[in-house]
């Protein structure tokens, strides 16, 4: 793709183009990191970069570079330099949407493999793709443009939306619902049993799981990713949500729109997640927590009681992340402090 193509896209994304530098109109082939781009890849530095990261302008022999506009001594760097660049607003979103124009997602071929087994009353819409070994259980709806991985089992009365794409190995059970345009990767389980187990003095009693879970438009769930299904109702995971590989969502929990959530989160049952809420890597989240809107936990956080909307928590119990930096910046004093109440006390009862 020549340069002065990247330029005219990505004025109709939404990275915000500023200004631009065409000094040769190369043709840009990759992309790469600053440190390791060469001739006819492209390159970025977004609005945080560090200072030795910028100094690497200089030096870069990327064809191409994407910037931050709001940055003078990235901009009097570039204004000095006869690499192509592009100031924009946004970089970072601007790099994802030039590595969008140079690495096209492949489009699967249209059919259903011979080694599928499709239910009765299965409805496909056009454009949907079912690849080897695949599973569709009865009385399920494939909406238009689905692409199935191989050996995805789906079971019966699901109802999958448009243009999904579900990645290899997926478990889908009964009653799911999906939106359009979600992402499911490799062996995610859907409406897996929820952890429901009633003591009783013969052992445990065990709470059939009858309810489904539902995924709103835009969803993307991690590999390896489990989100249970409740003894009734639903769980319900909201439009344009994005979780991580190897996180578990409890059944009953419900999660508002554009929430993040990283690697190894784990909500307990019947949780309720605001919208825009980020929960980093390892965040537990106790059973029935109400968190508010754009809550951000940072990682290995416990939330163990409700959060109020727009608090950033940390530690274990969850405690505002100021007073627990406050905190944590005093662990490695307290044998110090123990040593001199020590003294202190000592002193005092003579």
């Amino acid at each position: 793709m020549q340069f002065n193509e990247i330029v005219e896209k990505l004025k109709q994304g939404q990275s915000g183009v500023v200004d631009f530098k065409i000094s040769n109109n190369t043709v840009i082939l990759a992309a790469a990191s600053l440190e390791k781009a060469k001739e006819n890849d492209i390159s970025f530095l977004d609005n945080n970069s560090q200072l030795n990261l910028k100094h690497l302008i200089k030096t870069s022999k990327a064809s191409a570079l994407l910037l931050p506009a709001d940055d003078d001594f990235i901009i009097k760097i570039a204004k000095q330099i006869s690499i192509n660049w592009i100031l924009l607003k946004e970089p970072k979103i601007a790099f994802a949407e030039t590595l969008e124009f140079l690495y096209p997602s492949e489009i699967e071929k249209e059919g259903i493999h011979k080694s599928a087994v499709i239910g009765e009353n299965v409805k496909i819409g056009p454009g949907v793709s079912i690849g080897a070994n695949v599973y569709i259980g009865a009385n399920t709806d494939i909406g238009a443009g689905t692409i199935i991985h191989a050996g995805v089992v789906v079971y019966k009365n699901v109802s999958i939306g448009d243009k999904n794409l579900i990645h290899a190995n997926t478990v889908i059970h009964s009653g799911s619902i999906l939106g359009d345009q979600c992402v499911i990767n490799a062996n995610a389980v859907i409406g897996g049993e929820g952890f429901g187990f009633v003591p009783t003095s013969n052992g445990w009693k065990k709470m059939p799981q009858v309810g489904i879970v539902i995924l709103k438009n835009k969803v993307e769930i991690g590999s390896g990713s489990t989100i249970d299904r409740p003894s009734v109702g639903e769980t319900i995971i909201g439009e344009d949500t994005k979780i991580d590989n190897l996180v578990q969502i409890g059944h009953g929990v419900t999660t508002g729109k554009g929430c993040a959530m990283a690697a190894q989160v784990g909500i307990a049952g019947g949780a309720q997640i605001g919208d825009a809420v980020i929960l980093a890597g390892q965040v537990g989240v106790s059973n029935k927590v109400k968190i508010g809107d754009r809550v951000i936990a940072s990682s290995k956080t416990g939330i163990v009681s409700n959060i109020e909307a727009g608090k950033v928590v940390s530690g274990f119990p969850a405690i505002p992340n100021k007073l627990w930096l406050r905190c944590s910046a005093n662990f490695k004093k307290l044998p110090e402090i123990a040593k001199a109440i020590r003294q202190l006390d000592h002193r005092n009862s003579r």
